[in-house]
Parts: structure tokens; sequence; C-alpha cells
């Protein structure tokens, strides 16, 4: 029933291949060990999923100056940017033959490659909880909005989030979110990955959620020196970290990636509007 509705509300494809999983883990096979394992993965990676999300919208919008660290100054510096390093690094490790190793060595014996995916998450949310929650402020606040300007940046602002959900959605929910391992664990079936993402906002740019994710960076309402040094950090980071996930593309999809390559842009879309304008300018003026 449950299964049903999402594909119903969802559609196809994305509707369809949440269905199935959700469908599968209402109805596990036997296995009291591999279930628990499963659950308790799946929880603590939802959590913490849950928790850095929080902790980045909240951070962001008061500037970064609301975070718990209290290193003293200067070292806050150090402890700052080493948090702001350890994300992009360890991000991208993880994504290279070395850190899938890693990964797998990290779940239990035997269901690294099950749990590869949750435990991608899970990591990921923990350094993004690190960032967010434990930075030192500066106490130093250039802009912060009052009356009608807050109500216009804090729109702005959840929009660029709403657009980042829309773009996790198009890219494969379960595979961004971590549930894709644990609810395979608890099916006993390998991972299934979604298919090459090319609908929705991936017909536009090839990238949308690192420029989504880059878009909430500096649209946040308050703006403080620490919000400054994220936003420009994780911007650049987000420029260029696709750049490695197009080599794993390219030699997983091939031909077909290159093909998408090739009529997609990396990261801003291209205006067909004012060609189209442009077109028809040139019919109707033959001369």
């Amino acid at each position: 029933m449950i299964a049903r509705l999402i594909e119903r509300l969802l559609g196809p494809p994305h509707g369809r291949r949440l269905a199935t999983l959700v469908d599968g883990a209402l109805k596990p096979p036997p296995g009291v060990g591999r279930i628990t394992l499963a659950l308790l993965y799946g929880f603590a990676t939802h959590t913490l999923f849950t928790a850095a999300v929080l902790a980045m919208v909240i951070g962001m919008f008061f500037g970064m100056s609301l975070s718990l660290g209290a290193a003293p100054w200067p070292w806050a510096y150090l402890a700052n940017a080493a948090l702001l390093l350890q994300f992009p690094l360890v991000h991208s490790l993880l994504l290279t033959r070395r850190g899938g190793a890693l990964l797998g060595w990290l779940a239990p014996r035997g269901e690294g490659a099950r749990l590869a995916t949750t435990t991608y998450a899970l990591v990921a949310s923990v350094q993004l909880l690190l960032l967010f929650a434990l930075w030192t402020p500066s106490g130093v606040v250039w802009f912060a909005p009052t009356g009608g300007w807050l109500y216009a940046h804090t729109a702005l602002y959840a929009a660029t989030w709403v657009l980042l959900l829309k773009a996790t959605f198009d890219a494969g929910l379960e595979v961004q979110s971590g549930a894709l391992g644990w609810i395979s664990l608890l099916k006993r079936v390998d991972p299934v990955f979604p298919d090459m993402p090319e609908t929705g906002l991936f017909r536009v740019i090839r990238h949308p959620i690192y420029v989504a994710f880059a878009l909430t960076l500096w649209t946040a309402p308050t703006w403080t020196p620490d919000q400054l040094a994220v936003a420009i950090a994780l911007t650049a980071y987000c420029l260029a970290a696709p750049m490695l996930k197009e080599r794993r593309l390219e030699a997983r999809f091939g031909a077909r990636f290159t093909a998408y390559k090739a009529r997609t842009p990396y990261a801003a879309p291209r205006f067909r509007l004012w060609r189209t304008d442009d077109r028809r300018r040139a019919a109707d003026d033959p001369g």
C-alpha cells in the first residue's frame, strides 16, 4: 500500500524505484542479525544526515555566527581551517578506488559492498556536522537583514534549498541519502544503482547538486567573515569536484556520457530562448 502510494505520488522512474525499495524493506527475508545491522545503520545514517542538514541550514542562515565551537583565538583560525578542509578532502578521497576500499573496511566484514552508499553518507554527515556545529564564530557581523528584507532573503535562501532537494531527487534520493545500502542489506540483495541521470535538472546542467549547494552558500541572509570563508572554500570545491565525478561517469557509461556531456553544459545553463529569437529574426530579415 505504501509502496504504491509512493509510486503514484512521485511517478516513474524515481517513484517506481523508491517504491520497490520500500516494498522490499517492509518484507525482508529472515535473519535477525542482518536485519538488526541494517536497521541500526539506517537509523544512524539518517539521524546524522538530518542533524547535518539542520546544522547547515541554521548555521548559514545566521552567517556561521551561532556555532558551538569555542577555540581560543588565534588558534580558532587553525581549527576553522581544519574543519573547512576536512570535508572536501575526505569526501573526494572516498570517491577514489582507495576510498572505496576504505568504505568497505569501515563496514562490518563481508557487507562493505552492500553498505558502501550508506557508509559514505554516514561519513559525509559526520563531516558536515563537525564543520557547521563546531565552527568557532569570529563575532563579526557585516550584514543582518530585518523587516521585509529578512523575509525576502529568507525566501531566496529557502528556494535554493528546495532546488537542492529537487536536484538530489533527480540524481537518485536513495543513493544520495544513503538509503540504498542499508535497504539492500535488509533485502539481502546487491544494490541496484539508478541509471545515469539525464532528466529533471540534469537536463539543464550536468551537476545541479553541486550548483544548488553553492547557491545555498551565497544566499544566506546573514553575512559575516565566517560565512564568506565557508562560501568561497566550498564553492571552489563544488566547481572542481565534478571533474573527478565525470571521470567515473565516462568509465561507467562511455559514449553515452560523452554524448550527454556534449549537449549539456557543466554548471551554467544555456539560454536557448535567446538563440531561438535570433534565428526568428534572421528568418524574418532575409536581406
